[in-house]
């Protein structure tokens, strides 16, 4: 079913909606096959070449490279980037091929997911101070022979665990992240939430380390934060300070908590786009967590999306072309390819190409690749180097919220699946949101990371629009039918108040804390 906005609505839908059975479906029914590879890597111990173009043939070493089985069932998975260059591109892409990618995450609601993925700070409780790689590469060594998870290795190094379709990474800065597999109700994302964080906690105590659930590191300089012996980390953080004056602290110093969900169609991306955006700051105000910098407070309700408006903004911000009546799938494409590129993977090794334009990369006049074209190997590594208030790859990415305890993990996803995936609230926050001006939409983004639901708006605060969304929320959930409005408690508790998480922070700070940071340790330890 063909989702479209109401008629007369200023984000109205040119009508030629893109459908994946209809549109390049040679490249969708090469993605859907190796999804299926995807899907039995795990009971078959092999680790499939991911996202190539038609026009491939497989290189020598395809399927099995890099592994190698360990006692228990376990495997080590050799480096991994986002994707691998398992296949080698015999044509070039063409940019219908890119849109053609994105297309292939429609899928119908009865197939519609949520994902949640959420990163922390380890730190050793006696000092607090940050951990290093060598106590992260043991944590990840017993998590996975404890608890079956398979080892990813880049190089002699440990980077990451894998387990069904979950995995665990590590941000620059060593931020311990746990991306979820795609579930089907909050239940079992909250369940999947526990059991991670009982797994982490359970070997991390052991060695003497904490995890804490906040959105920036809130005692330490960035230069005492190690970084991860990851080759793509080397690259941005060589590039970062040529394109902003924040973006080492955001590799560094950030933690966020974010849900990735479905579209059924180019039309209801749009819709779900266009609705994320508008409410993103919304969402940023009522998971405001992070009021601290350096054992001080920073003046920020939201230290992390501060950082964000002075990181690179080429690949972030509130991305106001989405609300164009042209927009769809081949703008996004056409928006992406002319976000400078990071890197390029090749031979396990990655090729530093900061800076460079994929446009080039499809003409086969990348400077550091010269006469290669790419694969969709390459295109989707590319969209993981962006980074707006929403992102759009296969699926939706809701990215606007600070890193928290427990309850709030399962309280983000929770926000926005009572949105976006019931038609009625859907609708309701697009009428909402229809006449809500590109310099509004911004001016939201700018001064929410400071005032947070205090935000002056219109005639009132943006409490009183936040209060009026979390119900939409609700009421969204109690129609899916699954008992799921429990997880909404936090932010229901927030918008009822006005009062944000960092504003309860720096209430203990100023009087029960004694103007100390040192005990948030304790207050936001998981």
């Amino acid at each position: 079913m063909t989702l479209m906005s109401h008629p007369g609505s200023s984000h109205s839908i040119h009508s030629e909606v893109i459908k994946c059975k209809t549109r390049c479906s040679g490249v969708i029914r090469f993605i859907k096959t190796v999804d299926s590879a995807r899907r039995n890597e795990t009971s078959l111990g092999m680790r499939y070449p991911l996202w190539s173009s038609l026009k491939v043939k497989p290189s020598s070493s395809s399927i099995g490279t890099g592994v190698r089985w360990r006692q228990e069932r376990q495997v080590t998975v050799a480096a991994s980037p986002p994707t691998e260059d398992a296949v080698i591109s015999t044509e070039p892409l063409t940019k219908e091929d890119l849109v053609a990618y994105l297309a292939s995450g429609c899928k119908p609601k009865e197939n519609w997911r949520i994902g949640t993925e959420h990163e922390k700070f380890g730190f050793e409780i006696g000092s607090l101070s940050p951990m290093r790689y060598e106590q992260i590469a043991e944590l990840l060594n017993v998590i996975s022979e404890r608890f079956h998870w398979d080892k990813i290795m880049e190089g002699e190094n440990i980077i990451g665990l894998k387990q069904d379709k979950q995995s665990i990474s590590l941000e620059p800065g060593g931020q311990f992240e746990l991306s979820g597999a795609p579930l089907e109700t909050l239940h079992q994302t909250c369940a999947e939430v526990n059991s991670h964080l009982y797994q982490v906690k359970a070997v991390a105590e052991e060695m003497g380390i904490g995890f804490l659930g906040i959105g920036f590191q809130p005692t330490r300089r960035r230069e005492d934060i190690p970084i991860m012996p990851k080759g793509r980390y080397v690259i941005m953080k060589n590039y970062m300070p040529k394109v902003g004056s924040l973006g080492l602290d955001m590799m560094f110093r950030t933690c966020t908590v974010q849900v990735n969900l479905d579209f059924d169609s180019e039309a209801d991306m749009i819709r779900k786009f266009r609705a994320g955006l508008a409410l993103q700051p919304i969402a940023t105000a009522l998971f405001a967590n992070s009021p601290f910098t350096e054992g001080k407070p920073n003046g920020y309700l939201s230290m992390r999306s501060q950082i964000w408006t002075d990181t690179d903004n080429n690949r972030a911000g509130m991305l106001p072309f989405v609300f164009d009546d042209s927009f769809g799938f081949e703008q996004y494409v056409e928006y992406a390819l002319d976000v400078p590129m990071y890197f390029v993977y090749r031979q396990k090794k990655y090729i530093d190409c900061a800076g460079m334009s994929f446009r080039d990369f499809l003409a086969g006049k990348l400077p550091c690749l010269p006469g290669e074209y790419p694969t969709l190997n390459d295109w989707e590594n590319h969209l993981t180097t962006i980074f707006p208030e929403v992102r759009l790859k296969r699926y939706l990415e809701m990215r606007g919220a600070d890193g928290g305890p427990w309850r709030r993990l399962c309280a983000l996803p929770a926000f926005w699946v009572g949105l976006l995936y019931d038609e009625v609230s859907l609708q309701n926050v697009l009428d909402m949101t229809a006449d809500w001006t590109p310099e509004e939409r911004q001016m939201l983004r700018n001064k929410v990371p400071k005032s947070g639901l205090k935000t002056p708006f219109r005639d009132g605060l943006l409490k009183h629009v936040a209060q009026e969304v979390v119900k939409f929320a609700k009421d969204g959930l109690e129609r899916r039918g699954y008992k799921e409005t429990g997880f909404l408690n936090e932010v229901t508790e927030v918008v009822n108040t006005g009062i944000t998480p960092a504003e309860k922070l720096l209430a203990l700070y100023h009087e029960k804390w004694g103007q100390s940071v040192d005990p948030v340790f304790d207050e936001l330890l998981y």
